[in-house]
């Protein structure tokens, strides 16, 4: 069974049953439906046309539950407009879908727990174990996320915006359980980039390459993080870095920078570097003024007193870093690595040792601790 070709055809026989009247929520079910279908018969002889076989079978599946559902029967109409056989529409709407699982009323979890199901073609089984949360818990999220988008309809085009914003949410999940999110995020990405002319979804695209091209690097054998300025940069995916700096330079010469491709910049920058202590850190304070510009982050100005440290020396950014509210997260972890770097161990181990306390994970937290450790090590001797 080709569960790729399964994932890539769900979307679009989706999209289908949606556009010929289903509500959401009754097409995901049928959809899903004839995906079980699929795998029971499938494997005996595969289709020749496989999208027109699932769409014929999701319509059946629809209509089936259509008639059993009373206060539905006026639907039986739509019986007539079985598609006939013979090869699919090439109208591919999943686009439509993309705006549809990024709806305004849905919650960013609920918004991502749809996508991945709606457009990745993921099952609710391995949306559970990716997100660690027990299967049930998942199947009322996305049941309440298709109750909610129920009945919506698109008179006008859909806001790219809030779908980027979806994407890098599903990517930022990286990799947990059986499903690589990272991956999964990249794919529908690329999806979104060749269906809309927007310079956006070509700089978040860029930015994903060139953020999972060092994800080999960013681990030791035992599991434990390894620093960028660590890395063994002979184990980034330079394909994905070369990949990733061509879309990049595309979207920016069309002049209309938004975050994405700002962030892209600065990964580029970090990926063009063949040595940590050849970094153009001066240039990559240029771009976290844009980026500080477009979005006026804490969180962007936390990143950017980190490369103002390297670029001006870290008086410099531990003076940056003071302007910031102490609360923000990763704060006391900037700040003991400045305090290192200018040659104040004391303070930086108590400062490592207090934002392990604060980790929003176990490998980070015992990264912290052992940079505590090492410190205080260094200090005993």
């Amino acid at each position: 069974m080709d569960e790729a070709l399964l994932r890539g055809l769900t979307p679009s026989v989706l999209a289908v049953l949606v556009r010929r009247g289903a509500d959401f929520a009754a097409a995901e079910d049928a959809v899903q439906d004839a995906l079980v279908e699929a795998i029971r018969v499938w494997p005996a002889g595969m289709p020749r046309d496989p999208k027109g076989w699932l769409i014929t079978t999701a319509w059946r599946k629809f209509l089936d539950a259509t008639r059993a559902d009373a206060a539905r029967r006026r639907r039986e109409d739509r019986v007539d407009e079985e598609p006939a056989p013979g090869p699919a529409p090439a109208a591919d709407d999943t686009l439509r879908l993309y705006f549809l699982c990024a709806h305004p009323s849905l919650t960013p979890s609920s918004a991502v727990a749809l996508t991945l199901r709606a457009v990745g073609g993921l099952t609710t089984r391995q949306i559970a174990r990716a997100y660690l949360v027990p299967e049930a818990t998942m199947a009322q999220r996305i049941s309440r996320a298709k109750r909610t988008v129920s009945g919506v309809r698109f008179d006008r085009p859909g806001d790219v915006a809030t779908v980027l914003r979806v994407l890098y949410l599903v990517f930022n999940e990286g990799y947990s359980g059986d499903v690589d999110l990272a991956a999964e995020a990249i794919r529908l990405t690329r999806q979104l980039a060749a269906a809309v002319d927007h310079p956006e979804a070509a700089g978040l695209l860029a930015l994903m390459l060139l953020h999972h091209a060092r994800r080999a690097a960013r681990t030791a054998p035992d599991g434990s993080l390894v620093p960028l300025a660590e890395q063994d940069r002979g184990r980034w995916d330079t394909v994905a870095i070369t990949e990733g700096i061509g879309i990049l330079q595309a979207a920016l010469a069309r002049d209309r920078l938004g975050e994405f491709q700002a962030q892209a910049a600065i990964a580029a920058l970090h990926a063009d570097a063949p040595a940590a202590g050849e970094t153009d850190w001066v240039q990559i304070v240029e771009w976290y003024d844009e980026l500080t510009r477009l979005t006026d982050s804490p969180v962007v100005r936390l990143n950017r007193a980190v490369a103002v440290g390297e670029a001006d020396g870290p008086r410099a950014g531990l003076a940056a870093l003071a302007e910031l509210d102490a609360s923000l997260p990763r704060h006391t972890a900037v700040a003991a690595y400045l305090h290192e770097r200018d040659g104040d161990p004391a303070t930086a181990a108590r400062l490592y040792a207090e934002a392990a306390h604060k980790a929003p994970d176990l490998a980070e937290r015992d990264h912290l601790t052992r940079q505590a450790a090492r410190l205080n090590a260094r200090r005993a001797r």
